[in-house]
């Protein structure tokens, strides 16, 4: 069963998204606020810990950051597939790699880190490549990774693939649910 991913429907607040318009430009533009070099100490994201708020903003930048990569590097579908925010497994990877990419090119880092990131970049395209793959991401359709149930575990809800109409309304649907379950986790 084939399901559709609408565009933007009215009520979304898109004033809580700024970032649901932007993207990146290129070197020295930035990529949003948590990016923004204030003194922060550059540290690794663990997707499971964030608040509310500090996933709005990490939202926000891997988005603009993965929008460049993909353009900067021509990446196919095949790598970083439209709705690639609602796999965890490329989540992780392109946010890995992302923080990986602030280090070494990072004005105080050292020369040899941007050779060492494009090394660590051709490792992690195979395994982007082998994830999409695997959860059968396409251009035009998603569906949800596919999961395997252990003995003794309830099967997987079983779920078909959607049809993919507008990124941009999914990624911002995609983070407003996402900040919305933070937020009431933290109430």
């Amino acid at each position: 069963m084939s399901t559709r991913v609408e565009p933007a429907q009215e009520g979304l607040d898109i004033e809580d998204l700024e970032f649901a318009q932007g993207g990146f430009d290129g070197p020295g533009s930035g990529f949003g606020v948590a990016d923004v070099n204030d003194g922060q100490v550059l540290r690794p994201i663990n997707w499971n810990l964030l608040t509310a708020e500090e996933a709005l903003l990490e939202w926000a930048d891997l988005d603009a950051w993965v929008q460049w990569l993909r353009r900067t590097f021509g990446l196919p579908p095949s790598v970083v597939p439209p709705l690639w925010h609602r796999h965890d497994e490329l989540v992780w990877e392109l946010s890995a790699l992302h923080t990986h990419w602030l280090n070494a090119y990072d004005p105080d880092g050292t020369p040899s880190g941007p050779i060492g990131w494009l090394r660590d970049f051709a490792d992690a395209r195979h395994r982007l490549r082998e994830w999409v793959s695997s959860a059968g991401c396409r251009l035009d359709r998603d569906r949800p990774t596919r999961q395997t149930a252990w003995p003794g575990e309830a099967p997987p809800e079983a779920s078909g693939e959607v049809e993919i109409l507008d990124r941009q309304a999914d990624f911002v649907r995609f983070v407003t649910e996402d900040v919305a379950a933070r937020r009431r986790t933290e109430e």
